[in-house]
């Protein structure tokens, strides 16, 4: 039913004038604190953090030498359950935070349940013994060959071991986040 009546036979209908209300203005364009936060609210979507998580990570890495934003982007790198995820262990940060929880990640074979722990240089990071004849880890080798391991990881298919070689390094950190308008949102 069309209850306008002759009105909207022409052009002066309010449906037709009216369209997408974003169109007629056009795409608007986002302050300087729009992108700030857009790109900080990128960021932690991607890693899976909460925003006091992902604050205290920022001031971590803002007192270490060095660029913060740099930092910021290695301390991401370097929690355990980003870790799990670049060796390709699970499929999604998601996941692989599921896995640390669930407690089936060791490091130099004690059993750590905590997704924000920061792995160090020479630790070896192994699944736990029961947990390898799973279901999630049946099919291990195709998902690895998948997976793009970083050069900082050293991931033995068969002993289902990684070993942790350096510190990741910006160049090995594969990501579009803007860590310079993340460091100005928070620098206020």
């Amino acid at each position: 039913m069309f209850l306008k009546g002759e009105r909207c036979l022409t052009q002066k209908c309010a449906f037709i004038r009216r369209g997408n209300p974003n169109a007629a203005k056009g795409k608007q364009r986002l302050s300087e604190y729009g992108v700030q936060l857009k790109e900080k609210q990128k960021a932690k979507k991607e890693y899976g953090l909460l925003e006091k998580q992902f604050k205290l990570t920022f001031e971590k890495a803002q007192k270490q030498t060095g660029k913060a934003g740099d930092n910021l982007l290695k301390l991401l790198e370097t929690r355990l359950d980003n870790t799990v995820f670049r060796l390709g262990l699970a499929s999604s940060r998601p996941q692989a935070r599921q896995l640390v929880n669930h407690g089936h990640a060791y490091i130099n074979g004690k059993k750590v349940s905590i997704p924000s722990y920061q792995v160090n240089v020479g630790e070896i990071i192994t699944i736990k013994p029961g947990s390898k004849g799973s279901k999630m880890f049946t099919n291990i080798e195709d998902k690895i060959k998948k997976a793009q391991i970083p050069g900082w990881l050293n991931f033995d298919v068969k002993e289902m071991t990684a070993k942790v070689l350096h510190k990741p390094g910006i160049e090995d950190i594969r990501t579009d986040i803007n860590t310079q308008v993340i460091v100005e949102y928070y620098s206020k």
